[in-house]
Order: structure tokens, then C-alpha cells, then sequence
């Protein structure tokens, strides 16, 4: 899927973001205006949030210079009238804290805890819903009508093709991760046999669990249901390979070792696959390079027309 065009429920913060629960409090201190922004005050604390949430993300950045971006996108959603409700911004809250196996008063939980707020975590979902909207606009409007952002965008491109709507594998799949630190990948070879062998074993989810038991830091993750354009690229190819109560073959990653068996599948056919299949053509076609690329020359406009003041 593309990166910052036509995300799907907040597809991509859900796919981008991999929560650490560790506890993190930042110290408490008086807030102050570091930047201002078209007359927008960005504070101390909106940074500290920021940065908490980078962490939280494993990511590296500048926490002040993605708040200055965050206020341009917010801004210039207004100028285009775009609103995102509150309803919306809780239905994105809560789909991202039950994919992450929480409810979302253990999810404020964790991102207070982190010294992200609830509240910053919000602000950013709803800049991000609304900034792909914004982004979609401005696609269709460089692609000469040709780009889409939405369902019945995708079902009328289809069918003044003169097709009717694809279909599409749902996959439902399941994770196993065989937990290798940093400081101990010197046991990737051992921990790769265990994997294997667990994976010979593998002919479908219902067991998964109670094969791991007895087994160290082997996490088992019920990743939902995943249709074929929305497979991480790593494992696309392999996964649709394989029959249900099959396993992909174990994989080295920076989280340890890994295979994904596929549970169930089926063959499903309506307007969100339509978009999905028109989306993965796109991008096949050089799509992400195109969305990054707008992407970067759209905020670096914005950027060019503020008035920014560093206090």
C-alpha cells in the first residue's frame, strides 16, 4: 500500500508504529513557545510529546521540525475545508489499540505511561486522516484525474473499463516470532532450528499456541484478516504460495526469527478490494516513488508560504 496515499482504516500509522510497553516519564517542566507557525504557537511540551512518541515508535527524528510539519498539514486542511470528526478519530484510535491486543483505556494507559498522551496521539491520527486527504486531492489533480481516493472512485475507474469488480485472496494469518535481542544474536543459528522445527509441525493456527509453551521468548501473533494487495512486500510472495495450514519458510529479522502460517483463505470481492487492487497497480507502476515525491514537494510549498519564528 502506499505510504502516504489512500490508507485504509489508518493502515499505515497501524503498520508503521510497533509499540514498546516500556514505561517512560519525562520530567516535568514549565511549558514555553518554541516555534510559531502562521500565528500557531508550537509549545515545549507539544515537543516533548513528539519526541516521547518517536521513541515509543523506535524511530528517529526531529520532534520540533514533524510539530512544524504537523501544523502546516493542519492548516492547510482547514484552507480545503477538510474535517475529521471526532468519531472518526476514536474509530482509528480504538482499531489501533485492538490491533495491538488492547482496549483504548489500556491503550491511554501505555501512551501516558510513554509520555505521549492520549491526546497528542489523537491530534496526530486525525492530522494524518486528514493530510491524506489533502495529498489525494492534489494526486488526482497531478495525475490528470487518474489517481483515486476512495471505494466508488475505484468501482467507477473498473467499470468504465468495461470490468466488473476483482477479486481478491483474504488471508486470515498468523505470526510466530522466535525473540532474539540485540545482545544475544550469536543464538540466531540455534534459534533458527527451533523455528524450523516448530514450523514442520505447523498444519494450521489452533495448536500454535500450545507448541510454543515450554518454548522461550516465542511470541505467537494473530495478525486478522490481510487481503493479497496488503501483504508486507517481504512476505507477499511466499505467503500466496501457500495452502491453508501452510507456513512460509523462517526468516532472519531485527526482531529475531520468524515464519507466518496462514490459517484460512478465501476469495472476497467488493468495493474495497476494487480500491485495493487499483492501488497495488499503482504503485507497481512507480506509485510510492510518485506519493513520496508529492508528499515532500507539497509540505516543502507549504513551508516556502508560512511565516515560521523560532523563539
Amino acid at each position: 500500500m502506499r505510504k502516504h496515499l489512500f490508507s485504509a482504516g489508518f493502515a499505515l500509522l497501524v503498520a508503521a508504529t510497533s509499540l514498546s510497553i516500556t514505561a517512560y516519564a519525562p520530567p516535568a517542566q514549565a511549558s514555553e513557545i518554541k516555534y510559531i507557525v502562521n500565528d500557531v504557537p508550537i509549545t515545549s511540551y507539544d515537543i516533548q510529546r513528539r519526541a516521547a512518541f518517536l521513541k515509543l515508535q523506535k524511530r528517529k527524528g526531529d520532534a520540533g521540525q514533524e510539530m512544524i510539519e504537523q501544523t502546516l498539514r493542519v492548516a492547510e486542511m482547514k484552507r480545503l475545508n477538510i474535517r475529521i470528526s471526532d468519531k472518526q478519530v476514536e474509530d482509528a484510535y480504538a482499531r489501533f489499540a485492538g490491533s495491538n491486543k488492547l482496549k483504548p483505556a489500556q491503550m491511554d494507559q501505555i501512551l501516558g505511561q510513554a509520555g505521549v498522551t492520549a491526546s497528542h496521539f489523537k491530534d496526530y491520527i486525525r492530522a494524518q486522516m486528514g493530510w491524506n486527504q489533502a495529498l489525494g486531492a492534489r494526486f488526482r489533480s497531478a495525475d490528470g484525474g487518474g489517481g483515486m481516493s476512495t471505494e466508488q472512485d475505484a468501482v467507477r475507474r473498473m467499470l468504465q473499463q468495461g470490468g466488473a469488480k476483482p477479486s481478491a485472496t483474504e488471508y486470515m494469518l498468523q505470526q510466530v516470532i522466535f525473540v532474539v535481542p540485540a545482545s544475544e544474536r550469536g543464538t540466531i543459528a540455534k534459534r533458527k532450528r527451533e523455528a524450523d522445527a516448530m514450523r514442520g509441525r505447523f498444519n494450521g493456527c489452533e495448536q500454535t499456541r500450545e507448541f510454543a509453551k515450554g518454548l522461550l521468548d516465542v511470541t505467537v501473533r494473530d495478525l486478522g484478516r490481510v487481503i493479497a494487495p496488503q501483504l508486507p512486500p517481504e512476505w507477499a510472495d511466499e505467503i500466496k504460495k501457500l495452502k491453508v495450514g501452510g507456513a512460509t519458510p523462517v526468516r532472519e529479522t531485527d526482531r529475531g526469527v520468524e515464519f507466518i502460517g496462514v490459517c484460512s483463505s478465501r476469495e472476497v470481492s467488493d468495493d474495497k478490494v476494487a480500491q485495493m487492487v487499483f492501488q497495488a497497480e499503482g504503485a507497481g507502476k512507480g506509485g510510492d516513488a510518485k506519493a513520496e515525491e508529492l508528499n515532500k514537494k507539497y509540505i516543502e510549498e507549504l513551508r516556502a508560504k508560512a511565516r515560521i519564528v523560532t523563539r
